[in-house]
């Protein structure tokens, strides 16, 4: 299995090589060339599997040699252990053929450990194998930008591992302070946590930044662990097969979306051979992506602080991979593409483009007062939290008219205490691991957001 760039400009690649890399030396992401195939007997025998022999399945197809078989199945087995779900990611029916598939049972509470369990484990094997070689570098630096949980899972997944240092960006003051403390309380070394003065816009825009110094980048071993690196997308594809498997029928899946990965992975899910019915973007008030689909206009603006933090995203990376296809992968369009809406901040999608992500895609955004108000209608009729990303999903399912749906559920909601007490007049359940936080010391530092800042802070940190 070999990756291309999406704008054209890199060499082929491996797996392991887009594992370590991130983002592709021409600013681009990393696709399959061709999208592996799943035939609808082996979809079929999905059902009544366990979680981890389907992610086996699915993602052998494509490691290709980089990984044998039998390492590629101990580190699936070993990613899970610690799962509070033997499922992993259960499904449980909130309403006439309306289910949650709950994604927050890894161990902090988010989708983001589904993927980065297994990556952490995979890429600490890759990095090895390239320190044994002749010529290859055994260090790596992580740099991940989040809005909110991609860097706790990225530390849950990394700290501590040895020839590794991870830099976790976020917004400050952006993110809820259990998300905050689930990263700046970490005990590791090898964890440096950043406050951004700034969006996580400018956060992402920064990792991209380093990753075109293309000098510096190299120095210091550069790589990403959030959704532009496509072991991530490829890790979320498994559990659009595990849900519908388990339903025993296609179904429409609705996705809270920020920087786009999640629902690409119902798409790389589909061009694998899965049956659904459509995808359904759920936005909050940063609604770039329902305005791009419904407008045919993709245009960045200022971002938003929402109860919904995760989602305060104006420019979503992954959304260039839907673009790609869209195109019919003229990587030359999509390239220009990009060109024109980092000079311009806004992109009038042509025709054909448009017309074949309506083909798959739906789109809805909902408001502040919209979240509170679904948080309360469902936990009145079910007895269910919800947390704001996945009440944004939930309001979407709502007004989606198009048969029975799956709504992803992205967090636990003891995460976002403040939102739920302002909708239901009383804090969730506090798992003990997230009460624990409260009387640890936190760890972290406040920079401008200013690119030589920002390599001139990791320079300082990294060993030698």
């Amino acid at each position: 299995m070999d990756f291309i760039s999406t704008r054209g400009g890199a060499p082929r690649a491996n797996f392991a090589e887009v594992l370590l890399a991130g983002l592709a030396p021409d600013g681009g992401l990393y696709m399959p060339v061709e999208w592996p195939q799943l035939s609808q007997s082996e979809i079929a025998a999905f059902s009544g599997q366990r979680y981890q022999d389907v992610a086996f399945e699915i993602l052998r197809r494509f490691t290709g040699k980089a990984f044998a078989a039998a390492d590629l199945r101990a580190d699936i087995e070993s990613a899970y252990v610690g799962f509070d779900s033997p499922v992993i990611a259960p499904l449980s029916e909130i309403g006439k053929d309306t289910w949650l598939l709950e994604l927050f049972h890894g161990p902090t509470f988010a989708f983001k450990d589904i993927a980065l369990q297994v990556l952490g484990r995979l890429f600490a094997r890759a990095l090895k194998a390239r320190g044994d070689s002749a010529t290859g570098s055994g260090r790596a630096t992580i740099v991940a930008a989040t809005s909110g949980d991609t860097g706790s899972a990225a530390i849950a997944a990394l700290g501590g591992l040895a020839n590794i240092e991870v830099f976790v960006l976020h917004p400050k003051g952006r993110i809820s302070d259990v998300q905050r403390r689930q990263m700046t309380t970490s005990p590791h070394a090898n964890v440096h946590n950043i406050a951004l003065e700034g969006s996580f816009d400018d956060a992402q825009a920064l990792v991209k930044g380093l990753f075109a110094q293309s000098e510096f980048a190299k120095e210091i071993g550069l790589t990403a662990v959030n959704s532009i690196n496509f072991v991530r997308i490829a890790a979320q594809a498994i559990y659009y097969f595990t849900a519908t498997a388990q339903l025993g029928r296609p179904v429409n899946f609705v996705v809270p979306t920020g920087n786009f990965g999640d629902i690409f992975a119902g798409e790389a899910a589909t061009r694998m051979g899965l049956g659904i019915g459509r995808l359904v973007i759920a936005t909050n008030q940063n609604d770039i992506m329902a305005r791009a689909l419904n407008e045919g206009v993709y245009a960045a603006g200022a971002a938003y602080h929402t109860f919904s933090p995760s989602m305060d995203i104006q420019v979503a990376s992954n959304f260039e991979r839907a673009l790609f296809e869209a195109s019919d992968r003229d990587s030359d369009w999509t390239a220009a593409a990009m060109s024109d809406f980092a000079r311009d901040r806004k992109l009038a999608l042509p025709a054909m483009v448009l017309n074949e992500l309506r083909s798959r895609y739906s789109a809805f955004a909902s408001n502040d007062a919209e979240t509170l108000a679904t948080i309360r209608r469902v936990h009145a009729e079910t007895g269910r939290i919800l947390d704001p990303h996945t009440a944004v999903a939930a309001a979407a399912a709502a007004r989606f008219e198009g048969g029975p749906k799956v709504v992803l559920a992205t967090a636990h909601p003891a995460k976002f205490p403040d939102a739920v007490r302002q909708a239901i007049g009383q804090a969730p359940p506090v798992p003990p691991a997230l009460a624990a936080l409260e009387k640890l010391p936190e760890k972290l530092d406040v920079l401008e957001s200013k690119l030589p800042l920002l390599a001139q802070f990791i320079s300082s940190r990294l060993p030698g």
